[in-house]
Order: C-alpha cells, then sequence, then structure tokens
C-alpha cells in the first residue's frame, strides 16, 4: 500500500498481513537518528564504543525502532487512520550496524470500540514485530488503531 490509498475499515479482516516494511540501519542511518531524537549515547553512533559495553557494535536507539513501527502501522492504516496505541514493545536483541530490520504484523482482531466517538470507534488490533537476520528482534506488540468506514 502507498501513502496515496486510504484503507477502509470494511476492507480488512482478521489475520490480514501488513506488507513487511525493510529498514537497513546503515551507520549514516543511526547517526542521523541519534541526532534526530537527541539520543547522544555513543552505542548509538560510535563501533569501538558500543563494544565496549559488550555490544557487537553500535545500534539502534528505541525511538528510531519505534519510528520504524509507527511507519508500518501508518503505511498500513492510511493518513486518515489513527495510531491510538503501542503497547508491548520490547527490544529482545542489537539491532546493529549493517542488519536490516524488517517490521512484520498482521490483523489480530477487528473490533467496534462503542465508548469512542463516532469517527474513532472502528478499530484494530495488529500484533508486531521486528525481526533482523537473527530472527525476533523487538515484540512482539500491539497497536490499536482506527480507520475509516
Amino acid at each position: 500500500m502507498n501513502w496515496q490509498t486510504q484503507r477502509r475499515w470494511e476492507e480488512v479482516n482478521e489475520g490480514d498481513p501488513l506488507n513487511p516494511v525493510p529498514f537497513p540501519l546503515t551507520v549514516y542511518r543511526l547517526v542521523m537518528a541519534a541526532g534526530a531524537n537527541r539520543d547522544f549515547n555513543a552505542i548509538h553512533h560510535n563501533t569501538e564504543h558500543a563494544q565496549s559495553t559488550g555490544a557487537p557494535e553500535m545500534y539502534a536507539n528505541v525511538m528510531l525502532l519505534q519510528g520504524m513501527w509507527e511507519r508500518a502501522i501508518r503505511e498500513y492504516i492510511g493518513t486518515a487512520g489513527v495510531l491510538h496505541a503501542i503497547r508491548g514493545f520490547r527490544m529482545k536483541s542489537f539491532n546493529t550496524a549493517g542488519d536490516t530490520v524488517t517490521v512484520r504484523g498482521q490483523v489480530e482482531r477487528k473490533w467496534i470500540d462503542d465508548s469512542a466517538d463516532a469517527a474513532h470507534r472502528h478499530r484494530l488490533d495488529l500484533r508486531l514485530w521486528s525481526e533482523n537476520r537473527h530472527g525476533v528482534s523487538v515484540g512482539p506488540g500491539l497497536a490499536v488503531v482506527s480507520l475509516p468506514r
């Protein structure tokens, strides 16, 4: 799905997969992310320092990894969809320079939230996780979103 296409609640079924979204972790990307979110801890942009702490290489910080999830969610729900919550986000292993992190997911639940306003009651629970060459590195977690009808 591209950002120009809007997904509608009626078009979605439980079990539908999200398109995988790959993110190559170059040194450039890690340095830019650390600067953008002002996480200047050297473990995120300096190999020697990261290795001195026991990490195999410089690695992605939480904000970058959460941003990857949000990008995958946004590509699925479109610009009129609303992200209400992310739960269960947990880093399990390092996502290091040279890795490609791929965000994957599927629709776990399709439901109506009667307590929400009319524009936001058509909800989905999206099960999400990130994988690198070693397996699942983040998650699994859950995103609660709403879609237009």
